[in-house]
């Protein structure tokens, strides 16, 4: 249980449910695959598979909305009721009107649905409701937006803001790789892209590449700005903050992996391993995170 992208929100300090009533909200709509004529459907998960859909270890929650789709291209759609339209204008001697194309191809889109194949997939969430975040692993917050509306139509009361601090990503990156340094307890790495505020929008991205050269703050005093900076936490965690917020292809170093029993033969045992040092050590990056980017705004802000 390794989260891999991070879209932060903040929960409320006044929000007050316990793991028992989420569980009693969740459960008012668990996860159905599609019906024979469900383009979609969503809903929510056991993290582990079982009875439960608030997975707690400790204090820290984890839950999972599942989501099934059915895989029917627009194109086969087009493609069959195009050649019915043909054969109805042979037979009535005039062509069907937009109206009566549309109707065909709503037929054959109920008619293909139930034989199409599906596809599953999980997102999860991670909820610490002792410090009040609430984080997604979801490569973008417009993904990420899938559990969040899934929450506001399941819950009787989710109260959720975006972390916002006081610096902006893009000025505190700007500043560490001028200086050549990152704050406390962060290391800058070797990859990194920096984007024109110009109409042009010309970016230069490095890979594996160092960073404290004078190539970098030439690039920085011509007006390009940092979007995304790979950093490294403690020597425990390496990730990528983008101007967003968002931590990205987050990776817990060997030395945070190793803590924990591998030959465990109990897979919930060795889940629940994983999950209590995953959250442990979030909660101490996203604390330095927010320290080093200024401190949390309580109100407005970028």
């Amino acid at each position: 249980m390794w989260f891999r992208d991070l879209q932060i929100y903040r929960l409320p300090a006044g929000w007050d449910i316990t793991a028992e009533q989420l569980e009693e909200q969740l459960a008012k709509k668990p996860f159905h695959p599609c019906g024979s004529q469900d383009n979609e459907s969503r809903g929510w998960l056991s993290p582990l598979n079982n009875e439960v859909l608030v997975h707690a270890v400790g204090d820290q929650w984890l839950v999972s909305l599942g989501f099934e789709h059915r895989l029917l291209p627009s194109a086969v759609v087009k493609q069959e009721a195009d050649a019915r339209a043909e054969e109805l204008a042979e037979q009535q001697g005039y062509r069907l009107g937009w109206a009566q194309m549309k109707e065909l191809r709503e037929q054959v889109m109920r008619e293909f649905l139930p034989r199409a194949f599906t596809r599953r997939r999980r997102m999860f969430a991670w909820i610490d409701p002792v410090n009040g975040w609430l984080v997604i692993d979801a490569a973008s917050q417009s993904k990420a937006e899938d559990m969040l509306e899934q929450l506001r139509h399941t819950l009787d009361s989710f109260p959720l803001t975006l972390l916002r601090t006081e610096l902006s990503p893009i000025s505190a990156m700007a500043n560490w790789l001028d200086r050549g340094c990152a704050p406390d307890g962060f290391t800058i790495d070797q990859d990194c892209e920096l984007r024109s505020i110009s109409e042009d929008k010309a970016a230069v991205r490095y890979v594996r590449h160092p960073l404290e050269g004078e190539e970098v703050k030439g690039h920085l005093e011509a007006g390009k700005l940092p979007t995304r900076l790979a950093l490294t936490f403690e020597d425990r965690i390496s990730f990528v903050l983008t101007e967003r917020r968002e931590v990205k292809r987050l990776g817990f170093l060997d030395i945070v992996r190793d803590q924990v029993d591998g030959e465990k033969e109990d897979a919930e045992a060795l889940f629940n391993a994983e999950f209590a040092l995953m959250t442990g050590e979030l909660q101490r990056l996203l604390g330095a995170l927010v320290t080093a980017l200024g401190g949390e705004l309580a109100t407005g802000g970028a």
